[in-house]
């Protein structure tokens, strides 16, 4: 066959000739029933920039750790641009000059002052001049990306001014629960790194009765609240099968002083009737709380 008329076939036959499917075409989907609204913003700008004169702020992203440090030093030793995605930046003043603040990418951006053959990068400039708006751009980027934690984008959420990121922030401050940035091996009572759990709470629940509930826990000194713990007293406060039966006060009591026995005893009974373990665990404290009847306010 001559190329002539090769060319003249269409491309599904050429492509099908080889055994390989034909390529999609990027094509515009129905917009039927969407209320389309003018694109937020103007388009980014790439431009090159030497990554040294890039800047992070800290109130929305963390330092970087042990494990991301490791994740910089394996970027720069197996560098590929065909891997490379460029920072988004958005301009800012600091110190009385414009610079550069990288909202999304900064392990890369790292990675590149740190290569001896790497001078300059692209980065995508886009319209974030205040903080907050940095911070809601640093969320809408990352909040279905893996490796970014969240208490990462709760963090972001709060210096963007999210409504939600906010209420829950005030149910915990109020609660007495310390929202932490990141893991650590040291806690104190009230100390938590379950947002996820306590978004959920305070959806499913309200900002009040989240409020008694995080508070058993941090009255009966908790350190750190953890998830099952959140779902154990939610259960024991929301459930009518047990909420009628306790009020706030005596579960704290129950439960205070006494979370290694209580765990493992938890443990037994999540083995031995394979219940999740945060049911185990309202189990157990609920057979070891003082019954009353119900109090005024207390939740239903």
């Amino acid at each position: 066959m001559s190329d002539a008329a090769i060319v003249a076939l269409p491309i599904d036959a050429v492509v099908a000739d080889h055994g390989t499917p034909p390529l999609r075409p990027i094509a515009a989907v129905s917009l039927v029933g969407l209320d389309v609204a003018d694109p937020e913003n103007i388009e980014p700008i790439c431009v090159t920039v030497d990554p040294a004169l890039l800047f992070v702020d800290p109130s929305y992203q963390r330092s970087i750790g042990e494990r991301g440090l490791k994740q910089i030093r394996r970027i720069v030793e197996a560098w590929d641009w065909n891997k490379f995605k460029p920072p988004a930046c958005s301009y800012a003043e600091h110190d009385g000059q414009t610079v550069l603040k990288v909202f999304d990418g900064q392990h890369t951006a790292i990675a590149a002052a740190s290569h001896p053959e790497i001078t300059e990068i692209p980065v995508m400039i886009h319209e974030a001049k205040e903080t907050a708006a940095q911070a809601a751009a640093f969320v809408g980027q990352n909040t279905n990306r893996l490796g970014v934690t969240p208490l990462q984008l709760h963090q972001a959420a709060l210096v963007a001014g999210d409504e939600d990121a906010l209420t829950v922030a005030q149910v915990c401050d109020r609660a007495g629960v310390r929202i932490l940035r990141f893991s650590t091996k040291n806690f104190t009572a009230g100390d938590t790194v379950a947002i996820n759990v306590i978004n959920g709470l305070v959806d499913k629940r309200g900002a009040m009765k989240a409020r008694i509930i995080l508070e058993v826990l941090v009255k009966a000194g908790m350190a750190p609240v953890v998830a099952p713990q959140i779902k154990a007293v939610e259960a024991l406060l929301t459930d009518p099968e047990y909420c009628n039966d306790i009020t706030p006060e005596n579960l704290t009591a129950a439960i205070a002083g006494s979370w290694l026995v209580d765990h493992d005893d938890a443990k037994q009974l999540q083995l031995a009737h394979k219940w999740p373990f945060w049911r185990a665990l309202a189990i157990h404290w609920f057979r070891n709380t003082k019954k009353s009847r119900p109090a005024a306010g207390r939740i239903a």
